[in-house]
């Protein structure tokens, strides 16, 4: 049995599949033993893969692709989410997106993720960071949904749309309306590691790929629902229509493929952001290392 320690932030809606192989033993089948580690945030998530304290990471890329430009290791070997599941979900008194001037926005993070998605979404309705509002990081959706709910923030993307709608909170959008292709999430390994562990790295991405056709199949519906309600503390009618919506979303890469179309949206808005010099737009790319996909395919 081999062993593979993967970190993520919050181990949330978008590491379902990984949840999903582990409950049906498919990586054990596979001789692999899988631990998870779970940082707290994104930032933490990609450090502890560069300082060697986790294997992989399920991670947004922005920064590995920074250590990448930086001249560091970090590499992205295959995808996750590449369909942003999320929704601006404001205050009932807010119903449109122009109203947001001068509010408070809940984020993960002020760098990445969700902090790019909301920039971008605000500034085509004439909002501008950080001229127009305010960005409030509340790491993990249940948090931000909590921050909604007592008033200290005025709007956050969230997951489960209808969680907030059917509290009477208002959806003002979908960010996919916005962003239909994006590197939400990705695999994140570090060259010298991956290169060394090719067989463990495959033999998870075969894993996860059985495991995500297993989600997108609705015989799997009663141990998919299961985990969606414990990851989304929802009971089991929003744990079916999660699933439901993310299943007609197509948020879960079938084959852990990150689509030309999505890297490059997330290198522009990178670069739109000020995260990424529009002169080294070219290096970035580099992260992306799809050795690992075309073996598992090979394979």
């Amino acid at each position: 049995m081999k062993d593979i320690v993967l970190a993520g932030g919050a181990l949330g809606l978008n590491w379902l599949p990984v949840h999903l192989a582990l409950c049906a033993g498919i990586f054990e089948a596979s001789g692999l033993r899988v631990s998870l580690k779970k940082t707290g945030s994104a930032e933490k998530a990609t450090a502890a893969v560069k300082a060697g304290e986790a294997d992989l990471a399920i991670t947004p890329p922005e920064d590995a692709i920074a250590d990448n430009v930086a001249g560091g290791a970090m590499r992205i070997l295959a995808g996750n989410v590449n369909r942003l599941p999320l929704s601006l979900i404001s205050n009932p008194r807010f119903t449109r997106i122009e109203a947001l001037k001068g509010k408070v926005i809940g984020t993960s993070s002020m760098t990445k993720g969700t902090a790019i998605y909301t920039r971008e979404m605000l500034s085509r309705h004439g909002l501008d960071y950080p001229v127009d509002y305010q960005l409030s990081v509340v790491d993990g959706h249940p948090a931000r949904w909590r921050a909604l709910q007592e008033g200290r923030i005025d709007a956050a993307v969230l997951p489960l749309n209808f969680v907030g709608v059917d509290a009477g909170y208002i959806n003002l959008s979908e960010l996919s309306d916005y962003i239909p292709h994006i590197v939400y999430t990705a695999i994140v390994g570090h060259r010298r590691w991956a290169a060394t562990h090719r067989e463990q790295i495959t033999t998870l991405l075969a894993g996860l790929c059985e495991a995500t056709e297993f989600l997108y199949d609705s015989s799997s519906n009663a141990l998919a629902r299961s985990i969606v309600m414990e990851v989304a503390q929802t009971d089991e009618h929003c744990g079916q229509r999660a699933l439901d919506y993310m299943r007609e979303k197509g948020v879960f890469a079938r084959s852990l493929e990150v689509p030309p179309a999505a890297r490059g949206t997330t290198l522009d808005l990178m670069i739109k952001a000020g995260r990424l010099d529009a002169s080294r737009r070219g290096l970035a790319a580099t992260t992306f290392d799809d050795s690992f996909i075309e073996a598992k395919i090979a394979a």
